[in-house]
């Protein structure tokens, strides 16, 4: 198994795959023998500008090596641009099987400082996007019987983090339209999962790094590699992982998590019915106890990575 090519024969369109996780995924799904679609922009971590040479780049390391993979640079957050990814997989490859939707834009800001730009920006490329070109594929998906969605969400989300609730409410919407999608879509035998990645990358690196706790924070994520991502990316595309959809892993470095999902976890119940002063009574006592604390990802993730 270790020495297999799991996506042998399989159409991916990879998004944001110019650099970082992206690109770490689209090389070890071409390694693993998947023609690929390298969508890229080239945009800067804010979203804005445009180059094509880091998807140039990764489409040239993969036909060096063997592979087979064309160039997209059109924009996740545009319908239309979406649906001509999908369309060049199926001119040049014949169909598709894999969407992997890795793009991703950062705009940090406290929230009472963000700017209704600044929130529409992140929305639109990471949930709209992930929407945009999972709808574009859906049908093809539908018709074929087949298919599979790797999104990308993040414990900014899961768990909590200060200064990102664009980036945090994207991430949040992308399990729920996961969810729907592996539910909508088994009778078609089209899975869908997420993935929380602990990776260097363009868009950590931006993250503030003034204090030493910060500084030291930013030093553990420098460890952990884009590589390490990639290899369930292209397990949950695979064959292998055909009994396994509406599912939320945690990647970091060696380490592998399956991410719990909501679910009630204690009740209170009246027979009379509640007022606010019975719920200040009865029913916050009863429930408090289990009460989540405002955790940030590194509380809840507070070991060094292994």
């Amino acid at each position: 198994m270790a020495d297999s090519r799991m996506l042998e024969g399989k159409v991916a369109v990879v998004t944001g795959a110019g650099r970082g996780i992206g690109r770490e995924i689209a090389l070890l799904a071409a390694k693993h023998g998947a023609s690929v679609v390298v969508n890229d922009l080239g945009a800067g971590v804010d979203g804005e500008g445009m180059d094509a040479s880091p998807a140039g780049e990764t489409v040239a390391d993969i036909e060096k090596a063997g592979g087979s993979a064309i160039i997209n640079g059109d924009s996740v957050a545009d319908p239309a641009g979406a649906q001509r990814m999908v369309e060049s997989a199926i001119e040049q490859f014949g169909r598709i099987d894999v969407v992997v939707n890795n793009a991703g834009i950062l705009r940090d800001g406290i929230f009472h400082r963000m700017s209704h730009v600044d929130w529409q920006a992140v929305i639109d490329v990471h949930l709209m996007g992930s929407f945009n070109v999972s709808k574009a594929a859906a049908l093809h998906f539908r018709e074929q019987e087949s298919g599979c969605f790797v999104h990308f969400t993040s414990t900014s989300g899961l768990v909590g983090n200060v200064g990102q609730a664009n980036y945090s409410a994207a991430k949040m919407g992308i399990v729920g339209l996961s969810k729907s999608i592996a539910l909508d879509m088994r009778r078609f035998n089209v899975r869908s999962n997420c993935i929380a990645p602990f990776a260097w990358s363009r868009m950590i690196g931006s993250i503030p790094a003034d204090t030493p706790a910060q500084k030291a924070r930013v030093e553990k994520l420098r460890r952990m590699t884009p590589d390490k991502i990639a290899a369930m990316a292209v397990f949950l595309a695979s064959d292998a992982a055909a009994k396994v959809s509406g599912q939320i892993f945690a990647v970091r470095n060696n380490e592998i998590f399956l991410m719990s999902q909501p679910r009630p976890i204690r009740s209170v119940h009246r027979g009379e019915g509640w007022t606010p002063e019975t719920i200040a009574e009865h029913a916050l006592p009863a429930l408090q106890a289990d009460f989540y604390p405002l955790d940030v990802s590194a509380d809840v993730f507070s070991w060094d990575p292994v």
